[in-house]
């Protein structure tokens, strides 16, 4: 399995998936890198590892459609550039969304249906849907007083976190619980267990379908 990574964030479980190649314990192939912005942290990852990158900017008062089909065009390239390309099937070719904030249109979602791995940081179906990402999505958790979180790692469907659940993995509120510590212990676990779930596609232990 080949994956591009798409990217509009420090990179930091982008980092974790590298470190996970590198010792061994990740055995499908990162093709490269999409990002929205030039100054966006991922980069840097993205080149201390050697990895090719694009950056596709949104062009002001372009239609999320036009936008998506050059992010689109972006990841055939990295995808087409791979030594293995050609021996590759399209249900090989896998997009991982690591902190990318855009919402991708129906038309992305149709290109590449059953592809698209997303990670959330909540026990979905709970505290997702527009709105609901990063510090806010923590902040309404704590909210509703709930004594228990987690992250959920999915398939991208049509619509915003309601795609097929491959794994949610939980953790108690604590007593004395934080915005600030609550948001760290769950990106810990999302560094941890993406480059597993990845692994475990790889491994034909989990499927997209």
């Amino acid at each position: 399995m080949h994956f591009v990574v798409l990217s509009s964030s420090k990179g930091s479980t982008f980092q974790a998936t590298i470190n996970a190649m590198n010792d061994g314990t990740l055995h499908a192939v990162c093709a490269g890198l999409v990002t929205d912005r030039s100054d966006r942290e991922c980069i840097q990852k993205a080149e201390a590892a050697g990895l090719p990158y694009f950056v596709v900017e949104k062009k002001e008062g372009e239609e999320k459609e036009q936008y998506d089909r050059r992010i689109s065009e972006a990841i055939q390239d990295l995808f087409s550039k791979t030594a293995t390309s050609q021996l590759l099937t399209a249900n090989s070719r896998v997009i991982a969304c690591m902190g990318w904030m855009w919402i991708l249109s129906p038309w992305f979602i149709k290109q590449w249906k059953g592809r698209i791995l997303n990670v959330h940081p909540s026990l979905l179906p709970k505290f997702g849907g527009k709105g609901m990402y990063g510090h806010h999505v923590h902040n309404a958790v704590m909210a509703a007083k709930e004594s228990e979180s987690g992250m959920t790692i999915h398939v991208m469907d049509e619509g915003v976190d309601t795609g097929k659940t491959l794994l949610q993995k939980k953790c108690p509120i604590l007593p004395d619980e934080t915005l600030e510590t609550l948001c760290s212990r769950i990106g810990s676990m999302e560094k941890e267990w993406y480059p597993k779930v990845l692994e475990m596609i790889e491994n034909g232990e989990l499927s997209l379908q």
